[in-house]
């Protein structure tokens, strides 16, 4: 055996070294196209999963300080490596994809309303918007933002909806937490251009 591949069957990672984990993290959310959970991680690792949620703040703040083309994302319990927002446009050239028909303001503001208030219902967000929102909501579904994530305790058992990994993506974020706040969640101006710039792409 070659002393590269004792080496790296000898691999350990030092839970105290935060450039040491972080650099691990890199690499394990890399060949993991779908996402991992902090516990596959930790596991992997074979660290605390507290370790790991470090590591991961560690690593986002690397990829933006440093400028480079890759952030972290988080979508529900999943981490994963994404291309950062500002190069959306040159990753579509590359890849060949069509821009999209813009969404339109109705739909704009049912996805503020899940964004905001997730997991949300059909009835909800009709009760918000005072119209039937049954055809908006089928295009987000469509265009893969929104997703059923369950169904609410209650009589008639109604579809709960949330946003998804590509919602984050389209609007740049790495987590829900990023969302700007929104009076009353009325979607202003500067919002929906950015929404409309984000998914466009």
């Amino acid at each position: 055996m070659t002393e590269r591949a004792q080496s790296a069957l000898q691999f350990e990672v030092a839970a105290s070294d935060d450039a040491q984990i972080s650099a691990a993290l890199e690499a394990l959310l890399f060949v993991s196209p779908d996402g991992e959970t902090v516990q596959r991680l930790a596991t992997a690792l074979e660290v605390a999963p507290a370790t790991i949620r470090e590591g991961l703040r560690c690593l986002e703040a690397a990829l933006r300080s440093s400028r480079r083309g890759l952030r972290v994302q988080q979508s529900g319990e999943r981490y994963q490596l994404v291309s950062a927002a500002e190069y959306g446009p040159a990753v579509a050239r590359l890849l060949g994809l069509e821009r999209s028909i813009r969404l339109s303001a109705a739909a704009l503001e049912t996805l503020a309303l899940i964004a905001y208030r997730q997991p949300v219902t059909r009835g909800e967000i009709e009760a918000v918007r005072g119209v039937d929102s049954a055809s908006v909501i089928a295009t987000l579904l469509a265009r893969e933002l929104i997703a059923p994530i369950g169904k609410r305790m209650t009589p008639g058992s109604p579809t709960e909806y949330g946003t998804t990994a590509q919602f984050l993506q389209a609007f740049g974020l790495t987590t829900l937490e990023e969302l700007p706040t929104l009076g009353d969640l009325e979607i202003s101006a500067a919002t929906a251009e950015r929404a409309r710039d984000g998914i466009d792409q």
